[in-house]
């Protein structure tokens, strides 16, 4: 799997007519029956910032952005993306506001050729010359699909499998990407190339909320991170300060 230094137009894309914003999350909570799995976070991912959260599994990490998303059920006094009220939204209108997802485990349409499943991310805007050009980004980005465009999805490895659900998301042109557990399955070679793409995206402009178990991953691709147990942030900090607390390597990460 190998990625070009080419970049995706995330930043003034032509047609594109979302604005840059900042996602601002207070008190969200998460009920699973009787169990809380987030219990009351505030966080925020500022224009062009990129943060992580990790911890170790059933921290809650998923489920907060899922409960962005609107893909589970959640209160918040605050959830917004710039001037919109994403509790107001429903989750399959949040890519029209500018938010490209990356779910856990990819969730990729085995069934279909590569190219139909990057078009697929594309499914609000009418194609033609823009959709049709931005597909030849993503090409370029991941020379490994263009060359497998009209192969099946399920037959491609889980490295160019991750690479095709993260240029999905980015055929929609997002101001905010969001990535959940994108290294899961991965080779260390593989999940050097995904931390390359985000580093890429972020010095792009584009804002990245990132959710990972691979602490290293995270830190070297984030600027800021929280530290989640239990369902609420434990510890917060710039991402160079967290990799080398104590606390955070003993404690947290188990490191």
């Amino acid at each position: 799997m190998s990625a070009t230094n080419a970049m995706p137009g995330s930043a003034q894309a032509e047609g594109s007519t979302v604005a840059a914003a900042s996602l601002v999350v207070e008190n969200l909570v998460v009920n699973y029956g009787g169990v809380q799995a987030v219990r009351g976070i505030n966080f925020r991912v500022g224009v062009g910032e990129s943060v992580g959260i990790i911890g170790a599994n059933g921290a809650g990490k998923s489920s907060t952005l899922k409960a962005t998303l609107g893909l589970v059920k959640r209160t918040a006094a605050r959830l917004d993306y710039g001037a919109t009220d994403l509790l107001a939204v429903q989750p399959r209108h949040v890519i029209r506001h500018g938010i490209g997802y990356v779910p856990e485990g990819r969730k990729i349409f085995g069934g279909l050729s590569v190219e139909k499943n990057l078009m697929l991310g594309a499914y609000t805007q009418r194609w033609g010359e823009h959709t049709r050009s931005r597909i030849q980004e993503i090409y370029a980005i991941f020379p490994v699909l263009g060359d497998m465009k009209n192969r099946l999805g399920g037959a491609l490895s889980g490295g160019q499998q991750q690479m095709m659900a993260i240029g999905r998301a980015l055929m929609s042109n997002p101001r905010l990407l969001i990535l959940d557990e994108p290294s899961m399955g991965l080779s260390p070679k593989l999940v050097d190339d995904v931390l390359e793409v985000i580093q890429r995206l972020r010095g792009a402009g584009m804002s990245i909320l990132l959710v990972e178990q691979n602490a290293k991953l995270t830190f070297e691709a984030t600027t800021h991170c929280f530290v989640m147990e239990n369902g609420q942030i434990v510890v917060d900090g710039p991402a160079d300060d967290l990799r080398h607390d104590p606390q955070v390597r003993r404690i947290y990460l188990g490191i």
